[in-house]
């Protein structure tokens, strides 16, 4: 387990100053739009203050992870209509649908007992697993998928459509969790391999039960974003690698 930051006021003004600079660096980047990096800033300066360089670095990684594999394939989902609006560019709804939780999380294990540190980092870690494992699901599902099926009556639907899976979109989110969960065991968030398959098997269960919400709810409910149940999403992952770690220290 990492030894966490002080929490000191000197500390979170160099997460900010830091993180400035930084923004300032990279906001060029075909990545976020203008105001998202504003907000990738502050989300910066909270991991980087409550976690220290590890938890603010796989954040970072994350967001390289899943931009790349936005743009695969980027000009064919474009003609296909399939393609991420502003070219993949992600805005504040975006970083916070996919990172609040992981947010709220890492200042949780700043303030936390020594004890409970260890687990709210699995949660931590299985919140942007599970947004990675769902982004890599989705971008090489819409691409690639053969044989793209509903999840909830497993009849034939297109590309695209909301609950959607395929054989290969699937296929690539537990790949994708399970490189997000190996990013975090090689930072020392998370420890040892049973760890690490956990993480990527509760990414990947989170993935499914989101496909199922929006096979169900999500055209049923307006306010129900694709922002709002990337939050569900990674709280559920986080949810469910707490109760597993739980049940294990039982």
């Amino acid at each position: 387990m990492p030894t966490l930051p002080p929490q000191d006021p000197s500390h979170w003004l160099l997460a900010l100053v830091l993180n400035g600079v930084l923004i300032a660096l990279a906001q060029r980047a075909p990545v976020l739009t203008r105001s998202g990096w504003v907000h990738a800033g502050i989300l910066g300066t909270i991991l980087w203050g409550s976690l220290g360089w590890r938890g603010w670095l796989a954040v970072v990684l994350y967001l390289v992870l899943g931009s790349l594999v936005t743009r695969l394939g980027l000009r064919q989902k474009q003609q296909r209509g399939l393609a991420e609006a502003r070219g993949g560019r992600r805005g504040p709804e975006n970083v916070w649908g996919s990172a609040l939780v992981g947010a709220l999380l890492a200042m949780l294990a700043a303030q936390a007992p020594l004890s409970w540190v260890g687990p709210l980092l699995v949660g931590f870690a299985a919140s942007f697993s599970a947004k990675l494992a769902d982004t890599c699901g989705s971008e090489i599902g819409k691409r690639w998928g053969r044989h793209t099926l509903l999840i909830t009556s497993l009849r034939p639907v297109p590309p695209g459509t909301e609950g959607a899976v395929s054989l290969e979109g699937t296929a690539a989110s537990l790949a994708g969790g399970l490189l997000m969960a190996l990013v975090m065991l090689a930072l020392g968030l998370i420890q040892g391999s049973g760890t690490w398959l956990l993480v990527g098997a509760v990414a990947l269960i989170a993935t499914l039960a989101e496909s199922v919400i929006g096979a169900t709810l999500q055209s049923r409910w307006r306010w129900l974003s694709n922002e709002v149940v990337n939050g569900v999403q990674t709280l559920l992952a986080a949810l469910l690698a707490l109760a597993a770690v739980g049940l294990q220290g039982g």
